[in-house]
């Protein structure tokens, strides 16, 4: 169901990727996604496998839990490895059947996509969970900061990008609440044909935009009302400040990536 969605959602907690300097998170999964390239083997990727279960095991948020609200992008993971496992005619045949024909890089290219895609999936989802909205618009702003010598918005840049990511999961709950709703009145949108349910799908949108509208304006006026006026003069009540396991996890990435490139054909 929707309401299970994670992506965006903040999940409270004291692990030691909760107590990270929100900087140092996001700079770890920037860094992280380039890294990720490095892997080209068996053993670099099942070693990329090995160090994202440890991130997964100090933030103390359980895999099921990950897996489980992020359902349409495990979807997605499969259709490309299946894509890949179809369509790449390298290397020798290692099943045929009628019009379907597996090669061994095609299987070889397959896994290793949906590796790397969700590697990428689970440490961004983790980057959001336990780091709240206010700490990731903070730490975008600092990082960004340079960009303000070419007068650059960076402050409603970062507060834009953080209000979008909030609004992911009320969007999805909202968008659960109203499909719930029809489905009261008699409305089926899990049975039919593709056009049927492209058509159940109309008076879904209708109601879910009135409400974002709604969501948005709400937000609007808040700010408004509490004398937002953008960056200028504003001070921050919580301080984003750095600390020793916050350098120890950006040193821990590099070693990681220096034993990538080592085992690396």
């Amino acid at each position: 169901m929707l309401e299970k969605m994670i992506f965006g959602r903040y999940i409270p907690g004291d692990s030691f990727i909760h107590r990270l300097d929100a900087r140092a998170k996001m700079i770890f999964v920037f860094l992280f996604i380039a890294i990720v390239f490095i892997a080209n083997n068996w053993i670099t990727y099942g070693i990329l496998l090995v160090f994202t279960f440890l991130i997964i095991r100090m933030s103390r948020i359980r895999l099921y839990f990950l897996i489980n609200g992020l359902k349409p992008v495990v979807i997605l993971i499969i259709f490309t490895f299946l894509l890949h496992l179809i369509f790449t005619r390298e290397g020798d045949i290692i099943f045929h059947w009628k019009f379907i024909t597996i090669y061994q890089e095609g299987l070889r290219q397959g896994i290793f996509i949906a590796i790397r895609f969700f590697v990428l999936v689970i440490l961004t989802s983790i980057l959001t969970l336990t780091t709240t909205p206010i700490s990731i618009t903070d730490a975008l702003e600092t990082l960004l900061g340079p960009l303000k010598k070419w007068k650059l918005p960076v402050h409603e840049l970062a507060l834009m990008m953080s209000i979008s990511l909030r609004f992911i999961p009320t969007l999805m709950d909202e968008t659960d609440k109203i499909m719930k709703a029809q489905m009261a009145r008699g409305s089926d949108m899990t049975t039919g044909n593709m056009k049927e349910r492209m058509r159940a799908i109309v008076p879904l949108l209708i109601p879910l935009f009135v409400s974002a509208f709604k969501r948005a304006e709400d937000l609007a006026t808040a700010m408004e009302v509490r004398g937002y006026k953008g960056g200028e003069g504003r001070t921050r009540y919580r301080k984003l400040e750095w600390a020793t396991r916050d350098t120890i996890i950006i040193f821990s990435l590099v070693v990681f990536a220096g034993i990538l490139v080592y085992f690396r054909q």
